[in-house]
């Protein structure tokens, strides 16, 4: 089949996931261990916020139509307590950020903007009715819904989940990901490798990356280079939710993972995508489960996995959208590449993210290079060059 355009192979996953997903079992956890979570059922908001009209400054609180003048002040409101007194022609009453507006008053003043005056305070401009003021439910009406299923829900969502008394939270369950690294090469971490071995990070770095986008990693052992025995492994790994398989699908003599997933009877959605690092992406299902054949240096496994494999388990999880982490940001010196593919090399985002230096990398096994770098540089495949000082795509890490 002919390879897909990054953009291309991305539309596929998610058009081809999305329409076959069925979001997971719902599942309560505490809203403490909520954040990251996929929502499974709607919130709502059980009363009206603010419950009261409220100030949004520090200051006095008025009738506009006796300002501007001086205006005998009859008492205070802060946060936390009732109004006590009603604002009359000619009064004011000190108040406090987010305290209740007294009865009578439709205006704040800042404290800025007055004069004290014993017990007056002088106001020398006028007041528009309304201002600093946020209105009783402009916020969220009683029985409003403030958040729908398929939400990932971060911190702020964790403070509207409390606002609203949401304790505990139905959430979705999380994806099961079976992750199977191939190759002989391959040894255990804790051991000491021969020159000819490497120790087995793929699997590492994956279970990381599919725990960060809210799946459960289950790490199976390394399926060796023999048909029969890859074969088996990937039967095995077909027991969860999705499938992730690294090395094994270039088109080397001992590369049997696409012959074994086709044995099983797996259909197949590509096979190549004109991005680097990681052309040799599979991506395709089996036996209802999705999968992807990930390429195994250890570059194009970590980035195929946050630009297509990661949109999958987004979905699979429930997700309704899984937007890539890209932004722009200026080039510190002049890059250039070779044009025709999608690049997503190592870089270097500056703190304010307002610049990206690309950083010196050996290729898709330089682990210390991924390591120092926070973010990938995007190089479109249709130009070459970028001066120093122009805007390029950047893959936040």
């Amino acid at each position: 089949m002919p390879p897909l355009t990054f953009a291309g192979a991305r539309e596929m996953v998610l058009r081809t996931v999305r329409a076959a997903r069925t979001p997971p079992p719902p599942e309560t956890v505490p809203l403490s261990d909520a954040c990251g979570r996929i929502l499974a059922s709607p919130v709502a908001a059980d009363r009206e916020t603010p419950a009261l009209s409220r100030s949004v400054r520090d200051g006095f609180a008025v009738r506009a139509a006796d300002l501007p003048g001086a205006l005998d002040v009859i008492g205070e409101v802060r946060a936390g307590e009732a109004p006590t007194r009603t604002v009359g022609p000619g009064q004011a009453i000190e108040i406090m950020t987010g305290a209740p507006l007294p009865p009578g008053a439709d205006a704040v003043v800042m404290i800025e903007h007055t004069r004290r005056d014993g017990a007056r305070v002088l106001i020398d401009a006028p007041a528009e009715p309304g201002q600093f003021i946020n209105p009783r439910g402009c916020e969220a009406a009683a029985g409003e819904t403030v958040l729908t299923p398929g939400h990932r829900l971060d911190y702020a969502d964790i403070a509207l989940l409390a606002c609203f008394g949401h304790d505990p939270v139905a959430v979705r369950r999380r994806p099961e990901v079976a992750i199977l690294p191939t190759g002989d090469e391959l040894v255990d971490i804790h051991e000491t490798p021969a020159d000819y071995q490497i120790r087995n990070s793929n699997a590492c770095s994956l279970a990381a990356q599919v725990a960060r986008a809210g799946g459960i990693p289950r790490v199976l052992p390394p399926a060796r280079d023999r048909f029969a025995h890859t074969r088996d492994s990937i039967a095995d790994g077909l027991a969860s939710d999705l499938l992730l398989l690294s090395g094994g699908v270039s088109a080397g003599k001992y590369d049997v993972v696409e012959a074994a997933l086709a044995d099983l009877g797996a259909e197949f959605f590509f096979d190549r995508v004109l991005i680097q690092p990681g052309q040799p992406l599979v991506f395709g299902r089996v036996r209802g489960k999705f999968f992807f054949g990930l390429p195994g240096n250890p570059s194009s496994t970590m980035v195929t996995f946050e630009i297509f494999a990661r949109a999958a388990l987004e979905l699979l999880a429930g997700a309704d959208e899984t937007p890539l982490p890209m932004t722009l940001a200026r080039l510190t010196r002049d890059f250039r590449h070779r044009a025709g593919l999608t690049r997503f090399l190592p870089a270097r985002l500056s703190p304010d993210g307002a610049e990206v230096t690309p950083i010196p990398w050996h290729g898709s096994g330089d682990i210390p290079a991924l390591s120092r770098a926070n973010a990938y540089l995007v190089a479109d495949p249709d130009r070459g060059e970028y001066p120093s000082g122009e805007l390029i795509r950047v893959l936040l890490k």
